[in-house]
């Protein structure tokens, strides 16, 4: 069964780093798409980054050039390296797969930043 694990959330500083960690089991990232999305109380879930099977990365204006996402096939991990984190960053931050069948989803990890 395929199941996704994410941690590295926690309380941090406006202005400082985190890096989520996604750690897949019962299954095979390296030709699947994944992905970072965040959900903040009252508000829709959003992408912030996506790495394509392929390799591309794209990441929405509200996290350009802050975040990034990178792979290790390998370990079969995922990560999403936070800097300069603002207030408005704080969500919950849910790991996912896709895949052509199905999507799979992490629990999530909170990530609260103060002003």
């Amino acid at each position: 069964q395929v199941q996704l694990a994410e941690s590295g959330g926690g309380l941090v500083q406006a202005g400082g780093s985190l890096r989520l960690s996604c750690v897949i089991s019962g299954g095979i990232i390296a030709r699947n798409a994944m992905n970072w999305y965040r959900q903040a109380p009252g508000k829709q879930r959003d992408l912030v980054a996506t790495v394509a099977g392929g390799g591309t990365t794209n990441y929405p204006d509200s996290v350009k050039g802050r975040f990034t996402i990178s792979r290790d096939n390998a370990k079969n991990t995922v990560y999403l390296q936070m800097n300069s984190l603002k207030p408005e960053d704080t969500a919950v931050y849910y790991c996912n797969m896709h895949t052509w069948l199905y999507d799979y989803w992490g629990q999530g990890t909170q990530v609260t930043v103060s002003s």
